[in-house]
């Protein structure tokens, strides 16, 4: 007999998957950051477990959602960069699982798919897809927006989806995207069956650009003295800085704008914070909060000017780590609440996770593993991108390796005694023997590609290069689109 026929579907939790967009792992005031306000966050936090080594395998939004919503890492799931048209991998997916054991699946926000309205499982989508009119779906926020009055204007704030400008919300502050979000997944559990658990997942769309919180958050900020990026001294050689990392370097906006940027960034999570206070009011009030496993965490970091570099697609710390917090529902032992676990761990195990909380058999061929009944792993790796952008991370319990194929670079970083990654220890004759161990993890586990930047058990990387993978090379021109700015829709 299987677990999910030994657990009767009358006694299976309930399930509320959160998810965010490019929202840092140490951007927590659990976790010690001395300025971003997370009360909501802070006491789920406190009432489970608070993992603080989860990482995004693929740190960039398609293939780290495809990773989420499959349990499975991007050598099985197929994608390794933004390919917004690719279709999604004939797996099994969260919601499919659910739906397949008896649980009514209900998604409001960002899904990230393609065709846009894929449901993935779901029994219903409310969907809001950042303004991705080019595939013909006027999504459900804008929807929305016209029943209001306000059509085709979720955008004319005039701030960019992929850049650092920013300014208070244009419109209604009942009207911003997160607020639309909040009120749909609040009403989603309002109507849900009764005779069926349900597996809700809610999956907001900031704090990734663009950068317009409502102004009373973005005021709370003003009046705060900000934290300064961090910055490792390798970033400011030319020569030795990695060159994806001078890429992003270039890229970053102006000085002038910067610390606006991060005040406004902090704004969007504390907003999302609050409104996640209406969703577990609402599971309270409707008797279900008990019963209801939590489980929040984003598709992967930000590096906000951390080593002069901005948004995504790296493998530092303030890019790849994601916060993962996990509740359990009343009297389940396997999450006893103010736990803080530093399992490595990624959004791999996620599926594999809640399916172990509500008494599913996981479907085979998952990738990942339960972070409350699975063995803990000595390493986790990851890789992302091809050709000039390609970068692949392995890390253990302290130590952190780094490998950029084009220009043929390695770093490696001491996590225990340098968490903000200022010193590179890649050539340090004390720590040989950890840069070929973490190598050798790569090799193994990244399989032909790794096996293709080595020869006779040397690094060689991909030099000459620069055309492949994507992505524009090291001389590509400004973007005339103002990277992907939408108009009126």
């Amino acid at each position: 007999m299987t677990a999910a026929a030994e657990t009767p579907a009358a006694r299976r939790p309930h399930v509320l998957l959160v998810t965010v967009d490019q929202w840092p792992g140490h951007l927590l005031q659990s976790a010690g950051h001395p300025v971003v306000q997370t009360p909501t966050l802070d006491e789920l936090a406190a009432t489970g477990i608070r993992y603080t080594r989860a990482y995004s395998e693929t740190p960039v939004c398609v293939p780290a959602r495809r990773g989420l919503m499959t349990g499975t890492t991007a050598r099985t799931h197929g994608v390794r960069w933004n390919e917004p048209e690719a279709p999604m991998p004939d797996l099994a997916t969260l919601a499919s699982t659910f739906r397949d054991h008896g649980y009514q699946t209900y998604a409001v926000g960002k899904l990230h798919v393609h065709p846009q309205r894929d449901r993935i499982g779901f029994d219903d989508v409310l969907l809001t897809e950042e303004g991705r009119t080019q595939w013909g779906v006027v999504d459900d926020y804008e929807a929305a927006l016209t029943d209001a009055g306000f059509h085709g204007q979720a955008f004319t704030h005039g701030m960019g989806n992929n850049q650092y400008l920013s300014r208070a919300w244009h419109l209604p502050e009942r009207l911003h995207v997160t607020n639309w979000a909040t009120e749909q997944m609040a009403r989603q559990i309002k109507r849900r069956d009764p005779t069926r658990p349900g597996f809700f997942y809610l999956s907001y769309t900031h704090p990734h650009p663009p950068l317009v919180p409502p102004a009373e958050y973005l005021d709370l900020y003003r009046r705060r003295e900000m934290d300064p990026p961090v910055h490792g001294q390798w970033a400011d050689d030319p020569d030795a800085a990695p060159w994806p990392v001078r890429e992003r370097q270039r890229s970053a906006p102006p000085e002038a704008l910067r610390e606006d940027a991060r005040r406004a960034f902090y704004a969007l999570c504390t907003h999302i914070d609050h409104q996640l206070r209406v969703v577990i009011g609402t599971l309270r009030e409707e008797g279900m909060l008990e019963d209801t496993v939590i489980l929040f965490t984003s598709d992967h970091g930000e590096m906000l000017g951390d080593h002069g570099t901005w948004a995504k697609s790296l493998f530092y710390e303030g890019a790849a780590r994601v916060p993962m917090i996990l509740t359990g529902p009343v009297g389940d032992d396997r999450v006893s609440p103010g736990q803080v676990d530093q399992r490595l761990c990624g959004l791999q195990d996620v599926m594999p996770t809640l399916l172990d909380l509500a008494g599913i058999d996981p479907p085979a061929g998952l990738d990942g593993r339960s972070v409350v009944t699975g063995a803990q792993r000595g390493h986790f790796t990851g890789a992302v991108g091809a050709g000039v952008k390609a970068t692949c991370m392995a890390r253990d319990d302290r130590y952190k390796l780094i490998y950029y194929p084009h220009g043929n670079q390695r770093q490696l970083f001491d996590l225990d005694v340098d968490p903000a990654e200022l010193d590179d220890l890649a050539s340090s004759p004390d720590h040989q023997d950890v840069l070929e161990r973490l190598s050798n993890v790569l090799v193994s586990e990244l399989g032909v590609e790794a096996e293709e930047w080595t020869r006779e058990g040397k690094w060689i990387g991909n030099p000459g290069r620069a055309d492949s993978g994507g992505s524009a090379g090291p001389d590509a021109p400004p973007t005339r689109g103002l990277s992907g700015q939408r108009g009126l829709h």
